[in-house]
């Protein structure tokens, strides 16, 4: 089993964040630590005190939790689950407060491995247009104590496609990035968020992106000098030295059982799933009355096959066409023979040993390739594909 822990504050919102999270108001922080700390014990009394095969606190800002918290939640999770030996344990946290030595030292002592940091850029201009509360110099400190205390696992986070922009910076960005001797890169491009100051000013046409074309340069040319750098993509959005890729994220992509605690956080846990109320009173009482599943609902084999296709086509690796048989009973290439052949002549997917991959190329329009399989999954469903022979 897989264990997120979603820590919902942050000391403000970024202009273009999507996920749950909000400033701390009075009391909050320790009605959430109090209700985290239930949910510990009430899932590892249901589930008898699982293995656990990584531990991953992201958010929000894990690091603004004062260190006697991390001490406690990780004294919890320890006490709750059985970690196994070689367990991956993540902790994130933003510049500017994972590199506090008492945090950091707290992180360490509870058990983390691994800590990944919210670098997004490395221009101070760029980070104040984000509305990023760190600078350049908060990074180097950061990185500076954590290999003091004696991290040799670092992720950092950046983002590729940001205002004003061109291929030649986000180049330099990432050369910049190499410098500070990561094992780990996640790359991601700018999504414009519905409902958010990003989407607003784009609306507005206050701030431009760069263009489609643009953009895709960034992620081909970028992989490409991360690879020569040593680091290999694994995924669409993620680079690594040999034998430091995320296992927990992995295990993500391999539909491994997970259980998200905290508010808003996800849980998948043998076919059934659940979202716990993201509202932190509501929270608090679903944790006190022990009704955090109880909108569960059981994936239909429809939903299993589309998470599969689509998971491990983010994976370098791809889809096992002999899993996908097992799963659904029909061979993958009886569904979408005409589509595959027609990417794959334009180069976008592969098949080698028995695994179907995007391409880097594939990958840039991988939401199109996906769109169209599940068009003819749900048609494979009903009987109602058309005949390929002949």
């Amino acid at each position: 089993m897989l264990l997120y822990i979603h820590v919902p504050f942050c000391r403000s919102k970024c202009g273009y964040c999507g996920f749950h999270s909000h400033q701390p108001g009075p009391g909050q922080m320790e009605s959430y630590v109090d209700a985290l700390l239930l949910e510990l014990a009430h899932w590892g009394d249901v589930y008898d005190r699982p293995s656990v095969s990584s531990v991953y606190f992201g958010g929000g800002t894990p690091s603004l939790l004062p260190p006697n918290v991390i001490n406690a939640l990780g004294s919890s999770i320890r006490r709750n689950f059985a970690l196994k030996p070689d367990v991956e344990m993540t902790f994130e946290g933003n510049p500017e407060t994972v590199g506090a030595m008492d945090t950091l030292q707290a992180i360490k002592d509870i058990g983390v491995t691994r800590l990944s940091m919210g670098v997004q850029s490395l221009d101070n201009a760029q980070l104040a247009a984000l509305g990023r509360r760190h600078r350049v110099r908060d990074v180097y400190r950061a990185i500076e104590q954590a290999h003091v205390i004696g991290f040799g696992n670092i992720n950092l986070d950046l983002i590729f496609g940001l205002p004003g922009t061109r291929l030649k910076i986000w180049l330099d960005t990432i050369r910049a990035a190499l410098e500070l001797c990561p094992q780990h890169l996640s790359c991601y491009a700018l999504t414009v968020e519905p409902d958010t100051p990003l989407e607003r000013a784009c609306f507005d046409r206050s701030i431009t992106l760069p263009d489609e074309q643009e953009t895709a340069k960034m992620f081909l040319y970028g992989a490409d000098l991360l690879e020569e750098h040593g680091f290999l993509q694994y995924e669409i959005s993620n680079f690594s030295k040999l034998g430091f890729q995320s296992r927990h994220n992995l295990g993500y992509w391999e539909g491994k059982n997970y259980l998200g605690l905290g508010p808003s956080a996800v849980s998948t846990v043998r076919g059934r799933r659940w979202a716990n109320p993201a509202d932190l009173g509501v929270y608090v009482n679903a944790v006190s009355s022990k009704k955090l599943d109880a909108t569960a609902e059981q994936l239909t084999p429809e939903e299993r096959t589309k998470e599969m296709v689509m998971l491990r086509l983010r994976t370098t690796r791809g889809l096992n066409l002999r899993g996908y048989r097992m799963l659904t009973g029909r061979a993958f290439m009886e569904v979408h023979r005409p589509l595959v052949e027609a990417l794959s002549h334009k180069d976008l997917v592969r098949i080698n040993n028995g695994y179907l991959r995007l391409t880097r190329h594939g990958m840039l329009v991988s939401d199109a390739i996906l769109a169209h399989m599940f068009e003819r999954e749900e048609a494979a469903g009903q009987g109602e594909l058309p005949s390929t022979s002949g």
